[in-house]
């Protein structure tokens, strides 16, 4: 592991700009309002240090709900000890606070000595309240502007006179891991299904909706139960999306970005839902998103085990059974995601652990599924049989024709169809392709997308290929 370093302080001092400069790309949000950061934000720096970005210690009641602020400072504490050296960091243009007195006391009892980062001197003919701090008694300190990078040359190359050279990347290249994003709305129990894979408290779990807001990446070795090997993961932990309408302040925007940047990087999302809520219209919008994007897409019904509890209290009339109530929501979920290509759904349970294996498999065949090859022949041999089987309207007397299919991309797949009329492929018999291909190769979960190619561009690619 190379060494690695807590970023802490009070909160709005500029920690999360401290973190991004350091990182070298906008990782953790900034954002004015206090007590933004609350799980630890894990990232490299570009000398190849680890980088922890920790929630403001001491907020006050009015800035965030109590519960999720000892939850914050749980996770500094974590960081804190964790780290080969703090970065303790203070407003240069406000001055000492009592806060900050507290905090610096509080590190000395920890046996802690950290470098005084004194942020915020943007102007670097100005001094601000640069020399008020001494009195903190630490003897490293450096003033610095995250904003504008002031200073930040100082800082690294006290990193290199204190620590250790990094030697090797902190974390595995993501080539041998297989990237996992969990989507959903607020509060369906995407933090709570991380914690319970890492059997560990390492995200903030909260009843208050929003409790995350960023997307924090954690590295997972899993072992199975009969596997020799563990099976390797890099978990997204994600921020729940709102409603566009619902998409009030730019907190919300910065959180939906970095979610939907999320899903970008990821080879596999998980859209998670509420099992006692079932499917909502922004579930179908947030599994619509991650199709566009071209990522195998598998359902993960939560808290099953707090359903089973409500069925067994009082059944529900026409369901003989638990196994029947369960075969029943399955086709009513399906029915709801009619778009989605044949996606994976498990039931699983974050709080009790149950079935948590069965979807981490999925994930890894979700990944493997999406590698595969098409036979060109094969493809082509389907294509007519669907078409005699069900030919597309006519159209003004004409009828939609493909010559020729063959698969040009994977991940996602895509299928360059050579036909008479490019644009006259309309929805119901694309989807009816799509199905087709799909359940024929084994694709379920895995989207698919069509080119479309007129006779022109059929006759140049027989020259190509002559």
């Amino acid at each position: 592991m190379n060494p690695s370093i807590a970023i802490v302080g009070r909160p709005n001092v500029g920690k999360s700009r401290l973190f991004n400069r350091l990182a070298g790309k906008r990782i953790s949000i900034v954002h004015d309002r206090p007590g933004v950061t609350r799980d630890v934000v894990v990232a490299d720096s570009l000398e190849g240090y680890v980088l922890m970005d920790t929630g403001g210690i001491g907020m006050i009641p009015e800035m965030t709900p109590a519960e999720i602020q000892d939850a914050t400072e749980d996770q500094a504490q974590f960081a804190i000890q964790a780290a080969d050296l703090l970065l303790f960091v203070v407003d240069g243009r406000v001055g000492p606070l009592p806060l900050d007195q507290t905090l610096a006391q509080k590190f000395r009892k920890m046996g802690k000595k950290p470098v005084l980062v004194v942020n915020k001197m943007d102007d670097p003919e100005d001094t601000y309240a640069f020399e008020e701090f001494k009195k903190l008694g630490f003897p490293r300190q450096i003033g610095v502007s995250a904003e504008h990078g002031n200073g930040i040359g100082n800082l690294t190359d006290l990193f290199q006179e204190v620590l250790p050279s990094p030697t090797l990347p902190s974390s595995q290249p993501d080539s041998l891991r297989t990237r996992i994003a969990f989507i959903g709305r607020p509060n369906v129990g995407k933090s709570s299904l991380c914690n319970r894979l890492l059997d560990m408290k390492r995200l903030i779990v909260s009843d208050v909706p929003g409790t995350t807001r960023e997307t924090v990446e954690l590295d997972l070795d899993y072992l199975a139960d009969g596997s020799e090997e563990p099976w390797k993961f890099r978990l997204f932990d994600t921020a729940g999306l709102k409603r566009r309408k619902r998409v009030d302040t730019s907190l919300d925007y910065f959180s939906a970005v970095r979610t939907k940047n999320a899903i970008e990087e990821t080879e596999v999302v998980f859209l998670v839902l509420d099992a006692r809520e079932g499917v909502t219209k922004q579930d179908k919008l947030l599994a619509g998103h991650v199709l566009d994007a071209g990522k195998a897409l598998a359902i993960l019904v939560n808290k099953w085990d707090l359903a089973l509890e409500g069925f067994r209290k009082d059944p529900l009339p026409g369901y003989e059974d638990e196994k029947a109530f369960r075969k029943a929501y399955l086709e009513s979920v399906r029915k709801e995601f009619v778009f989605l290509p044949d996606s994976p759904i498990s039931f699983v349970s974050a709080q009790s652990g149950y079935a948590m294996q069965d979807f981490l498999q999925v994930a890894k065949d979700l990944d493997a599924r999406m590698e595969k090859s098409i036979s060109t022949s094969a493809l082509n041999k389907l294509i007519g049989d669907m078409f005699e089987h069900r030919p597309p309207a006519k159209v003004k007397g004409k009828r939609f024709k493909i010559f020729y299919a063959v698969q040009v991309e994977k991940r996602p797949f895509r299928i360059k169809l050579f036909c008479n009329r490019e644009h006259k492929l309309d929805e119901p018999y694309r989807r009816y392709l799509e199905k087709g291909i799909q359940k024929k190769f084994g694709l379920s979960g895995c989207p698919l997308k069509f080119s479309l190619a007129g006779k022109e561009a059929r006759y140049q690619e027989e020259r190509k290929s002559a």
